[in-house]
C-alpha cells in the first residue's frame, strides 16, 4: 500500500525548483539580454546540479515596464527571448533531461499596451472595457510601485485601477468573460507540454477595490477553484501562488488537494523580520535570529497531509540571501551553506534562485542612475522629494533593491562573466572574477556541490519529504532540529550567526550526512564555529 501511495504523489513533492530570471541569465546573440537559446545551452549545467523544474519568470511579449509582468500579449514570445519555435524547443530540451517548465502566470493585470486594454479605451461600450477595473472617483487604494492605484484616463472619462505601474491596469475578475479568456491562454500553454504555473499576485485577483480590498478577496478561492476546473486539474502539474499575505489559517484554503486550488503558495512571513514594524521594506532594521527560527519552525506545522509549503530564500525580488542574512565577504562560503542546509532541510518543496548556488552576492551601487528597478526609482524620486538624504536613499536600495537579484549570472571571470558578448543590459556585479560558475565546477567544496548534495539528499531521501519535524531547545543564535519518520532520524544544527554559539544536545550520531566544517564529536556540550551546520543521521530513541 505504501508504495503505491508513493507512486501517486505529485512529482513536486519530492522536487527541487530552479529559478530563472531570463534577461539576466545567458545571451547568445551579444544584445546584452538573456534569450531562450541561453536557457537551453544551459540545461546540461542544470541537469548536473540535479533540479526538476525550471521556474521561468515572463517571457511573453511587453513594452518592459515592470521587466516582463506587464504582458502585451500571453501567447507570443517577446522578441527580445527569442522565439516560439525557441519556446518550444526549451520545452522539449528540458524535457529529454528530466526538467519541466513552470511558467510565470501573470493574471492580475496587463500591460497597457495589451489588445484589450486598448480596446478598452478606445470604445467605452466594448466587452473589452469591462476586462478592467473603472471607477468615476478615486479612494484612498495605494500602489505598491508608490502613488495612488488610481490612473484617470482622459479618453474614458474614468479612473482605471492599477495595484502596480500604472502601464499595468488590473484586470476585472468578476467577470466571467475575461475569467474565460484568461482559462483559454492558460490552455494554450498546457498544450504546449509545460509542468506548471507560478502564479503572480494570485492572491489580488478577487479584490474588491471599491471597499479598498485588495488580497484575500470574498470571491478569490471562488476563481481559484473555477480555473482548477477549467485548465490544469487533470494533470500532474505544479502550481504556486505568490500570496504575500499568507498565514497558516489560510495558506491551507489554496494548497488543500480535496478543496482543488493550487499544489502550494509562497509565504512571505519570515522576509519581513528584518523591517521595520509598520514601515516599507526599505526601512529595515537587524534581524532577530529568535524570530527566523521560530517563524521557520511555525510554518512546519501545516498538516502536510492537507497542505503543502514552499521553501525558498530568494527571488526576482528579493536582495541575495547571502548577504541579507549571510555573510558575504569573510564567511560567504560558509554562511550560504549554513543557509541551504537550514532551508532544505525544512518540508516542502525547495527553490532555488539563479546564482544562490555558486552563493552570488547583493551589488551595490553610489548613484540612482544606475538603478535600473522601476520600484527603487520611484521610491528614490518620492522619498528625495520629502527631503531624505541621497546617501541613506541609496543605502537602502542596496540593502533591498530587486536589482541585487538581477545582476547577470556569473558563468566565468571572463569579461561580463561569460553572460554576453555585448554590453549588458545591467551591470553584472564586480566579483564574478571570484564568484562564477567555472571555479565552483573546479573546487569539489564549492557551494555548487554542496546544492548539489543538498538536491540529491531530496531525491533519495523520504524523511525529507515526509518526516516529521521537531524544532530543539537551543540559544536564539542556534537553529536545530529533528527530521523523523518510521525508519529514520536526522538531526540539522545550524549557526546562525558570525560568532562561536554553545549548543547542548542529546543526540548520539550515526553518521554524518553533510556539514560545511568539521562536526563535534560530542554534542552534549560543543562550540559551533561561525555558521557552522551539519546533517546527521542520529539514533532513534
Amino acid at each position: 500500500m505504501t508504495t503505491k501511495k508513493q507512486k501517486q504523489e505529485p512529482w513536486w513533492k519530492q522536487a527541487v525548483i530552479y529559478q530563472i530570471y531570463p534577461k539576466s541569465f545567458q545571451d547568445t546573440n551579444g544584445d546584452g539580454v538573456g534569450d531562450l537559446r541561453g536557457i537551453i545551452k544551459r540545461l546540461d549545467y542544470l541537469q548536473g546540479l540535479g533540479i526538476d523544474a525550471i521556474w521561468l519568470c515572463p517571457v511573453y511579449k511587453s513594452p518592459g515596464v515592470d521587466n516582463g509582468y506587464d504582458i502585451a500579449d500571453y501567447e507570443a514570445i517577446d522578441p527580445q527571448y527569442g522565439t516560439m519555435a525557441d519556446m518550444e524547443e526549451l520545452i522539449s530540451e528540458a524535457k529529454k533531461r528530466g526538467i519541466r517548465i513552470v511558467m510565470d502566470l501573470v493574471v492580475n493585470h496587463t500591460s497597457d499596451q495589451h489588445p484589450w486594454f486598448i480596446e478598452a479605451r478606445k470604445n467605452p461600450s466594448s466587452p473589452e472595457h469591462d476586462y478592467y477595473v473603472w471607477a468615476d472617483k478615486a479612494n484612498e487604494l495605494k500602489s505598491a510601485f508608490s502613488g495612488s492605484a488610481w490612473e484617470y484616463d482622459g479618453q474614458v472619462g474614468q479612473y482605471y485601477l492599477h495595484l502596480f505601474a500604472k502601464e499595468q491596469p488590473d484586470l476585472n475578475w468578476k467577470n466571467p468573460a475575461l475569467r474565460q479568456k484568461v482559462y483559454d491562454l492558460m490552455n494554450f500553454w498546457i498544450d504546449k507540454g509545460i509542468g506548471g504555473f507560478r502564479m503572480d499576485v494570485i492572491e489580488l485577483i478577487g479584490k474588491v477595490p471599491e471597499e479598498e480590498i485588495t488580497a484575500n478577496g470574498p470571491k478569490l478561492h471562488d476563481y481559484l477553484q473555477e480555473m482548477h476546473h477549467e485548465t490544469f486539474g487533470d494533470r500532474d502539474f505544479l502550481t504556486v501562488g505568490e500570496t504575500w499575505g499568507a498565514t497558516l489559517d489560510n495558506a491551507p484554503l489554496y494548497s488543500d488537494p480535496d478543496r482543488r486550488e493550487l499544489s502550494m503558495v509562497f509565504q512571505f512571513e519570515f522576509m519581513e523580520l528584518d523591517k521595520q514594524a509598520g514601515k516599507e521594506k526599505w526601512d529595515t532594521k537587524p534581524l532577530d535570529y529568535g524570530d527566523l527560527k521560530n517563524v521557520l519552525a511555525k510554518w512546519q506545522k501545516l498538516d502536510f497531509n492537507h497542505s503543502w509549503n514552499s521553501l525558498f530564500w530568494n527571488n526576482h525580488d528579493l536582495p541575495r540571501i547571502v548577504s541579507r542574512f549571510g555573510n558575504d565577504q569573510q564567511y560567504r562560503e560558509r554562511s550560504a551553506k549554513m543557509l541551504a542546509l537550514l532551508l532544505h532541510g525544512l518540508r516542502g518543496t525547495p527553490y532555488i534562485y539563479q546564482g544562490e548556488e555558486i552563493g552570488m552576492t547583493n551589488c551595490p551601487v553610489s548613484a540612482i542612475d544606475e538603478v535600473e528597478d522601476i520600484e527603487a526609482r520611484r521610491m528614490y524620486q518620492e522619498r528625495l522629494a520629502e527631503g531624505w538624504k541621497k546617501e541613506d536613499l541609496i543605502k537602502a536600495i542596496n540593502a533591498r533593491g530587486r536589482d541585487n537579484a538581477r545582476t547577470p549570472m556569473q558563468w566565468d571571470a571572463s569579461a561580463s562573466a561569460g553572460f554576453t558578448s555585448g554590453r549588458p543590459w545591467l551591470a553584472v556585479n564586480p566579483n564574478c572574477h571570484e564568484i562564477n560558475v567555472e571555479n565552483a565546477l573546479n573546487d569539489p567544496d564549492s557551494i555548487y556541490y554542496f546544492y548539489k548534495k543538498l538536491i540529491a539528499l531530496r531525491h533519495q531521501e523520504r524523511i525529507l519529504t515526509d518526516g516529521s519535524f521537531e524544532l530543539l531547545d537551543t540559544a536564539d543564535a542556534v537553529m536545530a532540529y529533528h527530521r523523523e519518520n518510521a525508519e529514520d532520524k536526522w538531526l540539522v544544527v545550524c549557526n546562525l550567526t558570525g560568532q562561536e554559539q554553545e549548543v547542548s544536545l542529546p543526540d548520539k550520531v550515526k553518521e554524518i550526512l553533510l556539514a560545511n566544517g568539521p562536526v563535534p564529536e560530542d554534542l552534549a556540550k560543543a562550540l559551533l564555529p561561525p555558521y557552522a551546520a551539519f546533517l546527521c543521521r542520529v539514533e532513534k530513541d
